[in-house]
C-alpha cells in the first residue's frame, strides 16, 4: 500500500494532466456536434477493425472444421456416383468425372463390384521405416481387413487390422508392402514398393529394358490384387536408370498423393474378395 501511495505521489502531476485532459475531451466531444461525430466514427473505425481481427482469428480455427465436413461430404458424394457407374457398368469415365472415379477394366464381365465409404485419419506417421495411419471408423461401420485406402482417387494404403470404432492401415510408405502398378500409357505391369527413404517418391520394379518409358508417364493399379480397381492414380514417373547387368529399369515415382495432409480418405471394399482369395487358396 505505501508503494503505491508513493507511486502516485511520485507521478502526481502526469496523473492530474490525463485527469485534467480525459475532461477536456469529454466536454469538447460533449458540447460540440463535429467533435462529438469525429468521435463516434473514430471510435467505431477502432472497435470494428479490433472485432474484425478477433473474428478473423477464431475463423481460422472455424473454417478447418467446415472444410473437413466439406471433403467428407464430397467424398460422400463421389462415392455414390462410383457407386452407380460400376452397377451401370460403364467401362470408362469422361474427363468431367471426378478425379475420385477410378478407370475400371474394359471388359464387363470381369469388372468386380466396389463398395466406397469415408473415413477421417486421426494418426498418420511418414519418418518411419514401416508407417501406419489409424482411422476414426472400425469394424461397426462396416470396415475390413484388405480393404483399399484412397485420397482424392489416389493411392494411400491398405486396411491390415480392426478394432470396434478404429481401423489400422499399411500406408505405401512402409517398406514391408507392395502393391502391383503398371504404367497406364502401355500397361506394362510391376511391384511397386518404398526404399525407406523420400516420403515424396517410391519405386516401380520388374519393367523390362525394351519396354518404351519416360518422365511424366503415368502410374496406376492393376486391378491385380483385388483391394484396388484398375486406374487408381498412384504418381507419375520422376527418373528411371537401368542397372548394370540388369534386365529391368529402375523406375523413381513421384506420389500423386500428399501423405503429408491427408484428412478425409476413402474406403474400397471389393464385395467379391472372398470368393477370389476363397478360389486362389483352393488353387493353391
Amino acid at each position: 500500500m505505501k508503494n503505491l501511495f508513493r507511486l502516485i505521489y511520485r507521478y502526481h502531476v502526469v496523473f492530474l494532466f490525463l485527469l485534467l485532459e480525459t475532461l477536456s475531451l469529454s466536454m469538447v466531444v460533449t458540447y460540440n456536434n463535429y467533435q462529438r461525430a469525429t468521435f463516434f466514427d473514430s471510435s467505431n473505425f477502432f472497435s470494428g477493425t479490433l472485432y474484425e481481427g478477433f473474428s478473423s482469428f477464431f475463423q481460422i480455427f472455424q473454417f478447418k472444421q467446415v472444410n473437413i465436413k466439406m471433403a467428407e461430404e464430397n467424398a460422400v458424394l463421389r462415392a455414390a456416383l462410383q457407386e452407380h457407374l460400376l452397377k451401370t457398368n460403364r467401362g470408362s469415365y469422361r474427363s468431367s468425372d471426378s478425379i475420385f472415379l477410378p478407370r475400371i477394366a474394359k471388359d464387363s464381365s470381369v469388372r468386380a463390384v466396389y463398395r466406397f465409404t469415408t473415413a477421417r485419419v486421426v494418426n498418420n506417421s511418414i519418418n518411419q521405416q514401416h508407417n501406419y495411419l489409424t482411422l476414426n471408423k472400425g469394424r461397426k461401420d462396416g470396415v475390413k481387413e484388405n480393404m483399399g485406402v484412397i485420397a482424392n482417387g489416389q493411392v494411400v494404403g491398405l486396411v491390415s487390422s480392426v478394432s470396434e470404432n478404429f481401423s489400422k492401415v499399411i500406408s505405401l510408405l512402409n517398406t514391408q508392402w507392395k502393391i502391383s502398378a503398371k504404367i497406364k500409357r502401355n500397361d506394362y505391369f510391376g511391384s511397386l514398393s518404398w526404399d525407406g527413404k523420400d516420403y515424396r517418391r517410391v519405386q516401380l520394379n520388374e519393367i523390362p529394358y525394351h519396354v518404351p518409358v519416360q518422365n511424366g508417364d503415368t502410374v496406376v493399379t492393376t486391378g491385380y490384387s483385388s483391394s484396388f480397381p484398375e486406374g487408381m492414380a498412384i504418381g507419375t514417373i520422376s527418373d528411371f536408370s537401368i542397372g548394370n547387368g540388369s534386365n529391368f529399369y529402375k523406375i523413381e515415382v513421384m506420389l500423386a498423393a500428399d501423405f503429408k495432409n491427408l484428412v478425409i480418405v476413402g474406403l474400397v471394399e471389393n464385395k467379391q474378395l472372398f470368393e477370389i482369395k476363397q478360389l486362389e487358396s483352393q488353387n493353391k
